[in-house]
């Protein structure tokens, strides 16, 4: 195990020589001057990824933009509502980023069934200044062909800000007050973003509008529909996200008005609906503004954002240019980013590729708000005695809305599943969506797992759910909303730093400063990257100590055989039908719930994120960090085997206790769990367990399918029961981790190696396939896949983790053996010495708050 684990001396070296040529450089100022400069780039984006359009800049409670629309060719699509946030009701052929980069823009279609229209935005931004520069969003509209001739739709566009008068109208209504002629446009001053205008153009004169000849006459004094509407309010800023009930009332308030004059007329003598449902125009200084357009047929117009500080305005001209300036850009370095292997370099995986990356990163959001903690009596959530869940639920009930604290607010940057379905941050998600995030932006990435640690609470703790706000709570149902300081999240964020330290070991030295390369500064100066991990490291040792208590798992009270009498786990929160902590819901686990439970996912995340933590301690010059977590390190990978495996299933298992014989027992549901020693690397190479563990991933019956490896195996008396979610459906996640991971062991000296490439490739092959199957056919990436067809299921637009076929698609199409040179350093010396050492001192260590401490 150690070959790999600890080659690390001669990485460290050309590290180390690389950072000495930076020496002389203040490392806290340049990673300010980074972050000053990131900012700016990073200002303004459709942060609001809830929302089919939604723009905002990373400032609490500041200016906040969408796009809205509906077709008006008759009474019914009012009904329903305009399209506003993106929902899996809404019916969509899909839709989604083409192209997206998050420091210049990108264009995406709703390509909208329902209003028989298609909807492009195509939003760019252009640096300059010092308040994050101009933007601009294209917004065109392609009438599907089986609309109604002259199909009609009206488009919204709404903007928001905190008070009355940062900003106002400048453009005049015509004397009649039906409306404005030519641009709209708006002058503004926001505190962080300084003096701005804002023009809503009329687009190319191709665009039509309603005619006369379309319209009753003037008894019902209908405005001029080639004019543009346009109203504004006065709303609290904690209302912003209710954007779309404001408009649909003050339409509502129109149609009032019109509904009072024609109730005795026949249908042939009212108004049209897109006479009808026009804003009541109101040209008051508000702090909620809303701009109509009535089009007949294909349109297009432009929204032009300008900053004070920029040299120049943003115009139409510019904003053309942007368009094609970015694509090519986008084009020429997504080829080389993700560079496909075959069997995926045909062009066909063009599209697929680009738009599931896409989608990923342009689902990047920034939440601001308040979050509910429960922080009741901390004794009632031991979990110590037996039918310990009831006890909580009871506790729970008694303690009601008193034991629930509304804590922040706080800002959290993070990367969302789903925008349909879960448009907030989940902490364990969060490590997948960065590691393609970091082959794009590892800037990017960082600064997504530093606001991750923002959240930290003072024990070490992170919410496993990030709902910020009362905007993120109202698509959240009560029952998940309240988040517990004892519940855990697998403590994947580590990957990606394990990523960090793997590009800087594998490229050459480079002594050249250069932050204009925003993207990849931490890479391109090894300075920025050990000073960002010297931030970071005491928040990592605080959360690794806090699973270590707060999730440690119990040996002496059940007379268990093991190596250490401490390095054991359990995840707390359980309850008869679900770990939702794991991640895995309702994975079958043993029943009922015990407190003497050990789980094997969980100690392999241990065993993952202590030799995460050894790595980085070594980089940053951390000896006596490195040396405690590798001792760590070893004792939880060998408890792994002396806790976990069960010689009569050839599989590692959860184990429980047994009160009616006073025994330890595994729990062994065939699937997922077991393969997590592989999954995580744990497994040594010459292991007869590594080999048994792929047995069973290849076995038909068990977890092999043509389309990815299923949750549970076919076998177990639960598969694919009760809410069948994780007990047989096809996660990308999972099985990327062991693509991963068989693409490593394929790499490594020992006797399944060729099992393993053999395995990766087969693997590698069903999942892709698969995932560009169902997304060429529905026009989505899904959140799970049926593993009898391989149809995707349950979520629509899941371009979380998903996304990893991305990477996967760019990993080698074979591996062959490489022999590794076998490093003596301390690590060899510290495992001779394990050997020996009484485990009694470990566990006095480790048995009292400061042994956690010094961890």
């Amino acid at each position: 195990m150690l070959n790999t684990i600890h080659r690390m001396t001669s990485a460290l070296a050309l590290l180390g020589s690389v950072a000495s040529t930076v020496a002389a450089t203040d490392p806290v100022a340049l990673q300010q001057q980074l972050a000053a400069t990131s900012d700016q780039s990073l200002l303004w984006g459709p942060y609001n990824p809830g929302l089919y359009f939604g723009l905002r800049p990373r400032i609490p409670e500041s200016f906040r933009a969408a796009l809205m629309w509906t077709s008006v060719n008759d009474f019914e699509s009012f009904q329903n509502g305009p399209r506003y946030q993106c929902r899996q009701e809404d019916g969509m052929k899909g839709y989604g980023w083409d192209e997206y980069d998050i420091r210049t823009g990108g264009k995406q279609v709703m390509h909208d069934v329902g209003n028989k229209v298609d909807i492009e935005t195509s939003f760019v931004k252009v640096e300059g200044g010092e308040n994050g520069g101009n933007w601009a969003v294209r917004v065109k509209g392609t009438i599907h062909k089986d609309a109604p001739k002259d199909h009609m739709v009206s488009v919204v566009w709404h903007m928001a800000h905190p008070e009355l008068e940062q900003m106002v109208l400048t453009t005049p209504p015509e004397s009649d007050q039906t409306g404005i002629k030519g641009p709209v446009k708006f002058k503004g001053a926001l505190p962080k973003l300084g003096d701005f205008e804002v023009e809503v153009t009329e687009g190319p004169k191709s665009n039509r509008y309603p005619s006369e000849k379309e319209s009753l006459k003037d008894e019902w004094k209908i405005r001029p529909l080639d004019r543009t509407m346009y109203a504004s309010l006065g709303v609290p800023v904690e209302h912003y996200w209710k954007a779309e009930g404001y408009l649909v009332n003050n339409i509502q308030r129109h149609i009032q008005k019109m509904r009072e004059r024609i109730t005795d007329k026949t249908d042939a003598e009212r108004p049209r609906p897109w006479q009808l449902f026009l804003l009541n125009n109101a040209y008051v200084n508000g702090n909620m503004h809303y701009v109509q357009k009535i089009f007949k047929g294909d349109f297009e117009f432009d929204i032009l954002y300008s900053s004070g500080s920029a040299p120049e305005k943003m115009t139409s001209d510019v904003l053309t240019a942007k368009i094609k300036e970015n694509h090519e850009k986008f084009e020429k370095r997504f080829s080389k980013v993700f560079k496909r292997s075959a069997p995926f370099t045909d062009a066909k995986y063009d599209e697929f590729s680009k738009a599931l990356f896409s989608n990923l990163l342009g689902g990047i959001g920034y939440f601001y708000g308040d979050q509910i903690i429960d922080r009741s009596d901390a004794d009632a959530y031991a979990e110590e005695d037996e039918n310990f869940w009831e006890a909580i639920n009871q506790a729970r009930e008694t303690a009601g809305e008193e034991g629930r604290t509304h804590e922040g607010p706080s800002e959290l940057f993070t990367s969302i599943p789903s925008r349909p379905f879960f448009p907030r941050g989940f902490l364990w998600d969060e490590g997948y969506h960065l590691l393609p995030i970091a082959d794009w932006d590892m800037d990017v990435a960082l600064q997504i797992i530093q606001s991750w640690f923002n959240q930290m609470d003072s024990d070490g703790w992170i919410a496993r759910e990030q709902i910020l706000g009362e905007e993120a709570r109202s698509r959240v149902p009560p029952e998940f909303q309240v988040q517990h300081p004892t519940h855990a999240n697998p403590p994947t964020l580590t990957m990606v730093l394990d990523k960090l330290l793997d590009k800087l070991e594998q490229q050459a030295s480079n002594s050249d400063l250069d932050l204009t390369n925003l993207p990849q500064a931490h890479l391109h100066n090894p300075t920025l990257a050990i000073q960002f991990l010297k931030t970071l490291y005491p928040l990592l040792k605080k959360n690794h100590a806090w699973y270590r208590s707060t999730q440690t798992g119990e040996i002496t009270a059940y007379n268990r055989d093991a190596h250490s009498r401490t390095a054991a786990f359990r995840w707390r929160g359980r309850t008869p039908n679900h770990c939702l902590a794991s991640g895995l819901d309702d994975y079958p686990r043993p029943q009922p719930p015990h407190p003497g439970e050990l789980h094997v996912d969980l100690i392999s995340w241990m065993a993952s994120y202590t030799r995460s933590l050894k790595r980085i301690a070594h980089f940053i010059n951390n000896t006596a960090d490195a040396t405690t977590y590798l001792k760590l390190e070893m004792r939880i990978t060998k408890n792994i085997d002396a806790l976990h495996w069960n010689p009569t299933h050839n599989a590692f298992c959860d184990v429980t206790f047994n009160d009616d014989t006073a025994e330890s027992e595994h729990v062994c549901h065939r699937g997922y769990i077991n393969l997590f020693p592989l999954l995580l690397e744990t497994i040594d190479p010459y292991s007869k367990k590594l080999g048994l563990t792929m047995q069973l991933m290849e076995d038909s019956e068990e977890l092999w399918t043509q389309y990815g490896l299923r949750s549970l195996s076919k076998s177990d008396p639960e598969y694919l029961t009760g809410e069948n979610y994780w007990r047989g459906p096809i996660w990308i996640n999972i099985n990327y981790l062991a693509i991963n991971a068989l693409r490593k062991y394929a790499a490594r000296e020992g006797p399944y190696r060729e099992r393993a490439a053999r395995l990766y490739e087969r693997l590698r092959s069903a999942v892709v396939e698969n995932v560009w199957r169902q997304w060429r056919e529905t026009g989505y990436a899904w959140e799970q896949y049926d593993p009898a067809t391989g149809k995707g299921q349950r979520t629509a637009h899941f371009t979380g983790w998903t996304s990893l076929v991305v990477e996967i698609m760019s990993m080698p199409e074979s591996v062959e053996v490489v022999k590794e040179e076998v490093v003596v350093d301390v690590a060899e010396e510290v495992k001779e010495k394990e050997e020996k050492e009484d485990v009694k001192e470990e566990e006095e260590v480790a048995a009292t708050p400061e042994g956690h401490d010094e961890l």
